[in-house]
């Protein structure tokens, strides 16, 4: 029947839509979630089954029934992936953006790991389990870009001792919203969950993780600027969390773009103007340094292309 949890609507919910209530009161909930759960009868108010606009009343008895979660088993597929480098123990990939790194709600196949146990026939490290074998350091789904996965054990605990000491090399490239006027910089501000939205990150001092993120200006453009940036800590979305925290948002990022309404041409970007672009490591047997460099992809040029055209314009 799965997990059953009671809620008692207070002073804080009264008069408050029940999907935001319901994500704002269980941290494990989002918003979407909440509203999934009201459809198909798994929360009642009252015992009664209502809508997700239902208005909460002050002393209503919200019961919440959360279904046993769904037991992933993460097959091969065969999906092209563009490989910038493999050998017996490690492999760096250039991953597309729109690619979920491994399975989760939401996204069962299609991912990065079902197309790695493909390409590498089931050769990878086991350590983080079937859901994310041979996982070291993730991007997001619409972030493109590098990241390196370790096929043995061995090459695993290595990199991922290098992942803690921070001596990984993580430059990415990104068009930032306005003009950052400063020519470089750097934010350090510590980012943990977004206490009002939990599939968000925030900088808060609660339940919190140090993070820096260093930035130099490439070129600025109308509206918008060019930036490459410098990751010392490699925290979830710390760079679209840090340039948000600054006034600047990444173009693209509905996310954390706050209620600021895209441009025609940032809704083309589908997401973020993130990209990976490049990857250093020292190699976990051969211990030599090695780094990566992936081309900035056809996303990122073609929204930087329209960003030159409106520059030209406007000098005319």
């Amino acid at each position: 029947m799965g997990n059953i949890r009671e809620i008692v609507a207070d002073e804080a919910g009264n008069g408050k839509r029940l999907d935001a209530y319901i994500s704002e009161t269980v941290g494990e909930i989002s918003r979407s979630a909440a509203q999934k759960l009201i459809a198909e009868g798994n929360i009642t108010v009252n015992d009664n089954t209502v809508a997700k606009n239902h208005r909460v009343v002050l002393g209503e008895t919200i019961k919440i029934v959360l279904p046993e979660p769904k037991e992933l088993n993460t097959e091969p597929q065969d999906i092209d992936l563009d490989i910038v480098y493999e050998d017996d123990s490690v492999v760096v990939v250039n991953k597309p953006k729109g690619m979920v790194v491994h399975p989760a709600a939401g996204n069962y196949d299609g991912t990065l790991v079902n197309a790695l146990l493909y390409h590498c026939k089931g050769r990878l490290s086991g350590i983080n389990g079937v859901i994310r074998p041979g996982i070291i350091h993730r991007i997001d789904k619409d972030t493109s870009g590098l990241l390196v996965v370790a096929k043995t054990d061995a090459a695993h605990l290595n990199l991922a001792e290098q992942v803690k000491a921070h001596s990984f090399t993580r430059i990415y490239e990104a068009i930032a919203v306005g003009n950052i006027k400063e020519n470089e910089g750097f934010v350090e501000a510590p980012i943990g969950r977004d206490e009002k939205n939990r599939k968000k990150m925030a900088v808060t001092n609660k339940n919190s993780k140090y993070a820096y993120t260093m930035y130099k200006v490439v070129c600025r453009y109308e509206g918008y600027t060019r930036i490459e940036l410098i990751l010392k800590t490699g925290r979830t979305h710390q760079i679209r969390t840090h340039m948000a925290y600054i006034g600047h948002p990444l173009a693209g990022d509905e996310v954390y773009g706050g209620r600021r309404t895209l441009s025609s041409a940032e809704k083309k970007i589908k997401g973020q103007c993130l990209h990976a672009k490049k990857l250093g490591f020292i190699h976990p047997v051969s211990g030599e340094y090695m780094e990566f460099e992936a081309p900035m992809p056809e996303y990122f040029v073609e929204f930087e292309n329209i960003l030159k055209k409106k520059q030209d314009l406007y000098k005319d």
